[in-house]
Formats: C-alpha cells, structure tokens, sequence
C-alpha cells in the first residue's frame, strides 16, 4: 500500500495521534517536513490519502511551499486521494478550494465544545452531535464552493468541512499531552493569566487534561477510520 503523506508545518505540531491510529491500524505514513525545506511532491497518487497538521503561519503567507501544495491539494481532489486537514491544514485544503481565509474577530485557544452541523457529520463522528475540541487559531476559513459545514460553535461557526471522502477541521482533533504542553510552553505570551471568553488560560487548559484527551482521541478514531475508508490503494 502506499503511504499516507503527512505534511508538518512546525516542528511542534507533528503527526500527534492521527499518526498514532495509522500505526495502530498499520497504515505506511511519511512526514514530509516542509519545515525543514522538504519539496511539496507533484502527484497525489503517489500517495494513499494526504494528511495536513497545524502551524503558527497563515494559509495566505507567500511561503515557498505554498503554491506547490495548493496545487498538490486539487490534484489530490480530481485523482480522489482522500485529503485531511487539521487546523492551519484545513485552512489550506479550504484555500485550495477557492475559499477566503482571513483574520478571525474571536482567536480561540482551548477547550471548547464544537456540535454536528449537518446530517453528514454523523458518519464522521460516530453518530456525535457534539464533542470538546482543542483549539488554537487566528484565521477561520469559509466553507469551500460544493462542501458542506460539518462543526460550528458560537465563536467561530466554520469549524469543520466535508467535500465527498476529505475532510477539513478548523479545531483540532490530533492532540496528545505532549503537544498540548508543548504548546502551553512555546506560546505562553499568547495565555492570558484568566480565562477570556475564547482564550484560556494555561492552568483552565491543563485541567483535567488526560480526560479530555482520552475522549478526543475517541472522536479522532472514528473520524480516520471513517477517512481512512478512502484511502487510495
């Protein structure tokens, strides 16, 4: 079979658990760490299914592997390699679609609840109509041109697309503790000292924190064993 690529954008946001479930369910996966300069390949059939992680930049900066992944992206769509996208990955995957990125009015970092938007959701999310995702974002993406709103939450109501076999995740749903307080460490200025309506702080994210990552992960299996039907062999 061949393998999922896997493309990170920091060293700090790696596979996390959708890298955990592909082992699990002995899926191939390739980092392709553009954070390191590696090349954006030009064929999506190189590859069983396509897997973007976050990242502290913008869909919208003149990055050099920008332009090269957007158009790795629509290949993967018209030769039906199934795409997912966390976060900064789903706001590409969005971009590549002809939708508008840009600066959101309410950042969320943190714990928040997200709900099923349409019928759709349900195979994804194993039948949930709600779940507590992780959050970490400036930018929101607008539902792509023929995709359908899957998420949607009070601060920002796109938090996850579908378009037929992909898939785009405004929240994240990948995390593991190490990521987590990874994070809590390297972007400590973005924390305030108490919780503020979509921006808590490092001690409201911590609580209970192997609980609610226990119940994440639960989301995420069934979200990429439902992707994961569509893998390209």
């Amino acid at each position: 079979m061949k393998p999922v690529a896997i493309f990170r954008f920091s060293p700090t946001e790696g596979p996390g658990h959708f890298g955990n479930w592909l082992d699990s369910q002995y899926v191939a996966w390739k980092v392709i760490a553009l954070d390191r300069g590696e090349s954006v390949p030009a064929d999506a059939r190189a590859f069983s299914g396509i897997g973007m992680m976050g990242g502290p930049m913008s869909a919208n900066d003149d990055l050099p592997w920008n332009a090269p992944l957007l158009a790795l992206l629509r290949n993967a769509v018209d030769t039906d390699v199934p795409i997912i996208g966390h976060c900064l990955g789903g706001q590409l995957f969005a971009k590549a679609l002809g939708a508008q990125v840009s600066r959101t009015a309410t950042p969320e970092i943190g714990w928040g609840n997200v709900d099923a938007d349409h019928p759709a959701a349900s195979p994804w999310l194993g039948g949930r109509t709600r779940f507590m995702a992780f959050q970490w974002h400036y930018d929101v993406f607008a539902v792509p041109p023929g995709a359908t709103r899957l998420l949607s939450n009070a601060f920002n109501p796109n938090q996850a697309f579908g378009l037929g076999k992909h898939i785009g995740f405004q929240c994240h749903i990948e995390m593991t503790r190490e990521m987590v307080e990874t994070w809590c460490r390297d972007g400590a200025s973005d924390l305030p000292a108490q919780t503020a309506g979509a921006t808590q702080s490092k001690v409201d994210i911590l609580r209970d924190v192997d609980a609610r990552l226990a119940e994440l992960s639960r989301v995420a299996d069934d979200v990429y064993a439902h992707w994961a039907q569509g893998l390209a062999y």
